[in-house]
């Protein structure tokens, strides 16, 4: 068995090789060579945690495994990311252990990867403003995956707690990009491009704040309860997801589905715009919104591709198993 320890994982895999991997398997899923197993996910009961697993199996790169991990939120005060996780790959062929790969920085990759994918697919070819919803650990990651695709003139950032818009600040200025602090009807009016990575239990961009041909990720709500926009603004846009099961139960969409508002038939996973069998945004003005629940399956790509590159640069760890 393989283990890639999570101290390795930066100097293996970057923004590049997660685009390519989680682009992949989105395409994997939408052909049906591809598919997630239910998710667990809950609170243990002891400090405060929720904890769960993502799985599934990749027909197509024989990618078999699962994340386990979850959320600890008291863990900053002992110098550890609150955010938890490891991967787990196995054998398609015989069910032997595999590899075993740190998940944290893997996470953080591949949540960047699909709202970029996104926007490649979804978000119109001249955007030139950037909006930025958060500004947790997750929020660099987005913006760096985000700016690889679109040529942004500016950056525009809102956040729950102003005095951390610094981080979003320095980002874009590594990035050569203005950044201004913004109210959220201005975020709406101006952004062509906005990303929201929070934790929030409560709509935070409202449909009238959004003005047409915006693209929208909303890549925070992936638990009951979570939601990140409000139901008219999901209503009004054409929606595209990673997995419908997920949106409808756990993602941005589940609200709007509950209410009868929308219907998961009306989701479009962006897999069928990345294999053309769905065009995707069809108009300039049309709002486009991807609701990136994150799935197991993204998870197995990263961590599969960070696998490779480890044997072939001699710093995979094997052991009996």
């Amino acid at each position: 068995m393989i283990i890639v320890p999570e101290k390795e994982i930066a100097g293996l895999l970057g923004r590049a090789e997660a685009f390519e991997a989680v682009e992949n398997v989105f395409a994997a899923m939408a052909s049906g060579q591809a598919y997630n197993f239910p998710v667990i996910r809950e609170a243990i009961g002891h400090a405060d945690a929720l904890y769960g697993f993502k799985s599934g199996f990749d027909r197509s790169s024989l990618a078999l495994g699962l994340k386990s991990g979850g959320y600890w939120p008291g863990n900053a005060e002992k110098g550890l990311t609150n955010h938890q996780s490891t991967v787990f790959l196995f054998d398609a062929d015989t069910g032997r252990a595999r590899a075993v790969v740190g998940g944290n920085l893997l996470t953080a990759l591949r949540t960047a990867a699909a709202s970029a994918v996104s926007i490649k697919h979804l978000a119109r070819k001249d955007a030139k403003v950037l909006g930025m919803i958060g500004a947790g650990h997750q929020s660099t990651f987005q913006m760096r995956a985000a700016a690889e695709q679109r040529d942004f003139d500016k950056v525009l950032g809102w956040n729950f707690h102003p005095e951390m818009l610094s981080r979003l600040e320095e980002t874009a200025g590594e990035l050569g990009l203005p950044f201004e602090s913004v109210d959220l009807d201005r975020m709406g009016a101006e952004a062509d491009v906005i990303i929201s990575i929070t934790s929030s239990f409560d709509p935070i961009l409202m449909a009238h704040q959004v003005g047409p041909g915006t693209h929208i990720a909303c890549m925070g709500t992936d638990t009951k309860g979570k939601q990140e926009v409000d139901v008219e603004l999901v209503a009004g846009a054409t929606l595209f997801t990673d997995e419908v099961a997920q949106s409808a139960t756990i993602g941005e969409c589940q609200h709007a589905v509950a209410k009868g508002i929308v219907s998961r038939d009306n989701i479009i996973e962006i897999g069928a715009v990345i294999n053309a069998t769905h065009p995707g945004r069809t108009s300039e003005s049309e709002i486009t919104l991807f609701d990136g629940t994150g799935v197991g399956l993204q998870d197995l790509a990263v961590a599969s591709a960070a696998v490779e590159l480890a044997i072939r640069k001699g710093v995979a760890i094997e052991v009996d198993f």
